[in-house]
């Protein structure tokens, strides 16, 4: 999202970076001037790497972000088309300054943005923006002698080096594994990756194509249909799902979409036994089902802020197990405190045997029944209808309001969530209950409230 204080006192940052189409609020100046802004944030020749996804604009975006580095005196390496995850690994192993990823995550091939990691992976926190954009609004860069380019393609063996560290190779695994990039970052990475830990591979979607022509770059149950269907063709047991940058996994059996419930559950599990930390980190758009199904281990769920993160500053906050969001977001303390998509395969593949595996072992739950929906809506109102929502908030009758991220309204055995996005221009609407009818009921009150009050304020 572009910052344009002279009409809109939006913020540069958004959830997950700076974001927008490219061309449009992503321009190459702005690209460059965000970038002398970053340096500027820096020491004096600092060492910055820099990766892209597969986007077609990743050349016009980070050749704009290099050349605002390189005139203010920054070393930048080009480490070419990377997953976030390894991004933000290899920014602290290679002992990097800043790391800098080129992204639009989830976004359609139009968009793309700039994330910013820290030397040790952490995401940049909410002080650091604050400090990106008031240097920013001020235009008072660095000016120095013009740094040094150099570029290093070997991310891949130095990602796989150290996760190779961390977790052995298994045994045996009779797992037939499609894995499914959706044509983004981890084309050629996550398929090598885990052939190389020992797993067996069948790839789908495989090769690098920025206008992702094999499927949305959101993997999500409507957009993997094609996938599920691949699995079922090869008699496969699991497909493994990828969105455009790799910070988020999702999973498909041969029944379809697990969901994703299932996976974020069994995974805290592990890592709850594992570690014998009890506090899982999660967002307010998160299900009870996870709180039910680590209940037997004495595991608490711990709500904060949406975004990738506010779960990794609030997982090191509370010296949590593990971090988590309901869209395929999983931080690992253990890895870093950045959202490592790979890990998490790799941890969710250790722990089952065979297909239907993860359905079975939560078939004793009774799971909550969840919808969620996505109104669009013009970045410029989102404010203004988040604002009348939160005044009007007292018409549904709620026992409890929370306003920490968007709207949510807890009621006896349901909640509703009503929050602007921060990766887009659209205003989210969840709903979950006991009762499929009251989901249905919560769901289109919700989005009917909504939809009146971007009407009054256009």
């Amino acid at each position: 999202m572009r910052l344009d204080t002279s009409t809109n006192p939006r913020r540069l940052f958004g959830t997950s970076g700076i974001r927008g189409i490219v061309g449009q609020e992503l321009s190459t100046d702005f690209c460059c001037e965000v970038a002398k802004t970053i340096a500027t944030s820096l020491p004096l020749h600092a060492r910055v790497c820099l990766a892209t996804d597969t986007r077609q604009s990743r050349e016009l975006v980070k050749n704009a972000v290099t050349s605002g580095l390189l005139s203010a005196g920054i070393n930048v390496v080009d480490l070419g088309i990377l997953p976030t995850p390894a991004l933000a690994l290899l920014t602290r192993e290679m002992g990097f300054d800043t790391g800098i990823m080129i992204t639009a995550s989830h976004n359609p091939p139009e968009f793309n943005g700039i994330k910013l990691f820290n030397g040790d992976s952490s995401g940049y926190s909410q002080a650091q923006e604050a400090e990106i954009e008031e240097i920013y609004l001020g235009k008072k860069f660095t000016k120095g002698r013009t740094g040094n380019l150099t570029h290093l393609y070997d991310g891949k063996q130095r990602y796989l080096s150290f996760i190779k560290g961390k977790f052995p190779a298994p045994q045996s695994n009779h797992l037939k594994v499609v894995v499914d990039p959706g044509n983004g970052a981890a084309s050629h990475f996550a398929s090598d990756i885990l052939g190389q830990m020992g797993f067996n591979i069948i790839p789908l979607n495989d090769e690098p194509d920025g206008l992702f022509p094999g499927r949305s770059p959101e993997p999500k149950e409507d957009t993997l249909l094609g996938t599920v269907e691949f699995l079922r063709q090869q008699d496969a047991d699991l497909a493994v799902c990828f969105d455009g940058d790799a910070d988020r996994v999702v999973f498909c059996d041969r029944e379809g979409f697990l969901g994703f419930d299932e996976p974020i559950a069994l995974i805290s599990r592990a890592i709850i036994q594992e570690t014998g930390k009890k506090k899982v980190a999660a967002t307010v758009e998160t299900g009870k089902f996870l709180d039910l199904a680590i209940k037997d281990l004495g595991g608490e769920v711990i709500r904060g802020k949406v975004g990738d993160v506010n779960v990794a500053y609030l997982a090191r906050e509370l010296d949590a197990a593990l971090g988590v969001e309901p869209v395929g977001v999983y931080i690992i303390p253990k890895m870093g405190y950045y959202s490592d998509s790979m890990v998490a395969t790799l941890i969710l593949l250790s722990q089952i045997k065979g297909a239907g595996e993860i359905r079975q072992f939560f078939q004793h739950i009774h799971k909550p029944f969840f919808e969620k929906s996505k109104i669009p809506c013009p970045d410029e109102l989102k404010n203004l209808v988040m604002t009348r929502l939160q005044e009007r908030a007292y018409l549904f009758g709620a026992k409890e309001i929370n306003n920490l991220d968007g709207l949510k309204l807890e009621f006896d055995d349901s909640w509703m969530l009503i929050r602007a996005s921060g990766t887009e221009p659209a205003i989210r609407v969840i709903a979950e209950s006991m009762s499929k009818s009251q989901a249905g009921k919560l769901m289109k009150k919700g989005t009917e409230f909504v939809q009146s009050l971007m009407e009054v304020s256009r």
